[in-house]
């Protein structure tokens, strides 16, 4: 099956890919080029199904599956930022080390070392123009310093629930099993099932 993906996220292209190896992952830049859709939207579902629908009427075919997710991270302490800012935290260029840099200081500014937080993805299906949503969540700690260098975003800062180790220096064979896109990535594969 032909997946077009929504995003041009090296990281999560790698990541979609590695957790559905079966299936052929295309990212949307391959079949339309340099394409960008504002996120404009209050909560993660409304990006992604933003994303998905925008690039499913760009590419015209209505026999190809669009998949989107919107993802983040939430810190309660920190009034849930960054949310759905997560990718442009420290700025619409901004790249990971600036997001999480901004994310530390944050935390060092209220002397936090280290507090509840949670991940959520939001994962939107686009098929013979009907809109599918599922979600998925993580729940741990984040902390005010990097460890680890695996993974993206703000896995070097995230310890999850029942571990002593971050994202950043976990395997992905593990955090495979437990991860909030994983967990969404298994129930959009159930809506696949039913709708393919």
């Amino acid at each position: 099956m032909k997946i077009v993906l929504a995003t041009s996220n090296k990281g999560k292209i790698e990541e979609f890919k590695k957790l559905l190896p079966n299936e052929e992952i295309i990212p949307f830049k391959n079949l339309i080029g340099e394409y960008e859709v504002v996120e404009d939207g209050d909560t993660f579902k409304a990006n992604a199904v933003k994303k998905a629908k925008e690039i499913y009427e760009k590419i015209g075919d209505k026999n190809i599956v669009v998949i989107s997710d919107d993802s983040g991270i939430s810190v309660p302490a920190l009034n849930d930022e960054p949310g759905i800012y997560s990718a442009r935290y420290a700025g619409v260029d901004a790249d990971d080390k600036k997001n999480n840099a901004k994310l530390i200081s944050n935390l060092k500014k209220k002397n936090i070392k280290k507090t509840k937080a949670y991940y959520t993805a939001c994962i939107a299906i686009v098929f013979k123009n009907e809109v599918y949503t599922v979600h998925g969540w993580m729940h741990g700690n984040v902390i005010d310093k990097e460890i680890g260098d695996k993974g993206f975003g703000y896995d070097p800062m995230f310890i999850p629930d029942s571990f002593d180790k971050t994202l950043g220096e976990l395997p992905h064979e593990i955090k495979k099993e437990f991860s909030h896109r994983s967990k969404a990535l298994n129930l959009a594969k159930k809506v696949l099932d039913i709708i393919l």
